[in-house]
């Protein structure tokens, strides 16, 4: 979980001479493309396209994290305004995964809002769902504060929780009994201290499992509790799979989700089996930080990079 590879990948993707080095060589981008769409729009509806053809449902996130000005974020939450009608224009099955800090989280905490609420006012309108990802710890409570504004006036919008953050139990607790619990449960992408996380694979996984189960039992007494479970890990997703079956939880009140390009026959092996299978669909030009997390996540990945970088 905490390797020291994976702090310096982590790293890496907030590096921009790195950045402008990896872009520049060919081979990066096409690599890239095993984890994003393409960089535009028409490339990212072909995308979703292709996985509701094999029975699953996605939801799309145009690249972009930590813009400084209310230009770079108004631009950011036009795309998005753009990608919903070109969703519904499309008639495929998808929502949306937008990220705070490209919203204008560094700009305020009140612009954000307003520039996030005009897309999921517009999300509303076209009958499509808008999920708030979470990022590192220091936004987490104005994360919340911002879900919880829209949790006001809108029902068609959840957000992340990490099981890697101590806190995450009792942010799901708090979530549930406000009646506002549409989660995403992940493990976590960050490199976050031990002063807030777990560092250790199996204490995350551990606190992963007893979150899902936690909405499970919860579900009966907190309407609209409903767990997105986003994970690779094939122990965590056949427990899940157990549970429900064991305690006869409709395939309904729940759902897997995974990322663009990993595990896909395991994506579609759920998706046959009768399971909600929701894949997240990444494009746009800026798609460097996110590859680097991709490749911290798993020694896989790396290996798949620099063997196509020796292949170059």
């Amino acid at each position: 979980m905490a390797s020291p590879l994976r702090h310096v990948l982590i790293a890496l993707s907030k590096n921009p001479q790195m950045q402008d080095l990896i872009v520049s060589v060919p081979v990066s981008r096409r690599v890239a493309r095993r984890f994003v769409a393409g960089e535009t729009l028409d490339d990212a509806i072909a995308a979703i396209r292709a996985v509701n053809g094999q029975g699953m449902l996605a939801t799309l996130d145009f690249l972009g994290e930590h813009v400084h000005s209310e230009a770079e974020a108004t631009v950011n939450a036009d795309e998005y305004i753009r990608a919903l009608q070109a969703i519904k224009d499309a008639n495929v099955q998808s929502g949306v995964s937008i990220k705070l800090t490209a919203m204008g989280l560094a700009v305020d905490d009140d612009f954000c809002y307003r520039n996030v609420r005009r897309i999921v006012a517009k999300a509303a309108e076209v009958g499509r769902f808008v999920r708030i990802d979470m990022e590192d710890s220091p936004v987490t409570d104005r994360t919340l504060a911002i879900y919880r504004r829209l949790r006001r006036e809108f029902s068609n919008v959840g957000v992340v929780v990490q099981a890697y953050l101590y806190r995450t139990q009792e942010d799901v607790r708090q979530l549930m009994a406000e009646g506002i619990a549409d989660l995403r449960l992940c493990k976590g992408a960050y490199d976050e201290p031990p002063a807030v996380a777990f560092q250790e694979k199996k204490d995350v996984d551990r606190n992963l499992v007893e979150l899902i189960k936690l909405m499970f039992q919860g579900q009966a007494d907190h309407p609209g509790t409903y767990p997105a479970i986003a994970s690779h890990d094939h122990m965590i997703i056949n427990w899940t799979k157990a549970y429900a079956y064991n305690r006869h939880i409709p395939n309904d009140c729940f759902e897997f989700q995974m990322l663009y390009g990993v595990r896909r026959e395991l994506q579609q092996a759920l998706a046959g089996q009768g399971y909600r299978m929701r894949v997240y669909i990444p494009y746009g030009t800026r798609w460097y930080p996110y590859f680097m997390r991709r490749l911290a996540e798993r020694p896989a990945n790396l290996l798949f990079f620099l063997r196509a970088l020796v292949g170059e």
